[in-house]
């Protein structure tokens, strides 16, 4: 005798489908997790090429392989949302310098949105004269507009007295460009520096600071590249 499935075991089982079918679509090639991966591996270097560019040092292109961790044990989508907890990327630099990028969390709502939410992001690359760390609280990706959005501050640090802080910065990773809207203040070992604004060229190894521009330099020992 077959048994007929009660109406709670028939919902529980269409439940499970359900988040079955949404497993396997995250996780299909071309899916949000690839997306997602692609998003951190172009993302977050730049991210360090901001510290490079404000070194005078060749911002960072990472051309060789590198690997990206990420533990599909902490991967959860509940509604179309996606969410990626403890995201890691590591690499080399052309140089052959190693950086580590993280994320704590990045969260898509809805896949209609387009929006990447992250928080905790950090990224650490290894220089002859000690580590430059840059970190920010949280940030938004526009996938269509391939922006990054920091709505709150962005703080970079590097050995040797080189350090800065700006707010509302968006990067785009297409013109490979960086401007921080809101105010920019920090030092390098022959002074300080503040402006209204901050835009950097990563193509050209540009950076440039705009409105109320106050520098205070010290003869000498200004480093040339």
């Amino acid at each position: 005798m077959v048994s007929t499935p009660r109406p709670e075991e028939r919902r529980e089982t269409r439940r499970a489908a359900a988040l079955r079918s949404k497993r396997q679509h995250f996780a299909a090639p071309g899916g949000s997790h690839d997306r997602l991966v692609g998003f951190l591996a172009r993302a977050l270097p730049l991210g360090v090429g901001v510290v490079a560019a404000l070194m005078v040092i060749t911002p960072l292109s990472p051309r060789g392989e590198v690997s990206f961790l990420l533990d599909r044990n902490k991967v959860a989508v509940i509604d179309e949302r996606l969410r990626v907890d403890n995201a890691m990327y590591r690499g080399q630099d052309e140089r052959s310098r190693p950086f580590s990028l993280t994320a704590g969390e990045a969260v898509q709502r809805s896949s209609i949105e387009g929006i990447v939410r992250m928080e905790d992001m950090a990224a650490r690359l290894l220089l002859p004269e000690g580590p430059a760390i840059i970190d920010a609280s949280g940030g938004a990706y526009d996938i269509d507009a391939e922006t990054m959005i920091v709505p709150g501050a962005m703080r970079m640090t590097a050995a040797d007295g080189y350090r800065m802080l700006l707010r509302d910065v968006q990067i785009n990773l297409d013109t490979q460009r960086v401007v921080g809207s809101d105010g920019v203040s920090g030092a390098i070992p022959a002074g300080t520096f503040s402006a209204n604004r901050l835009e950097v060229d990563l193509g050209a190894r540009t950076v440039a600071l705009v409105g109320n521009a106050r520098l205070r330099m010290v003869p000498g020992l200004l480093r040339m590249p």
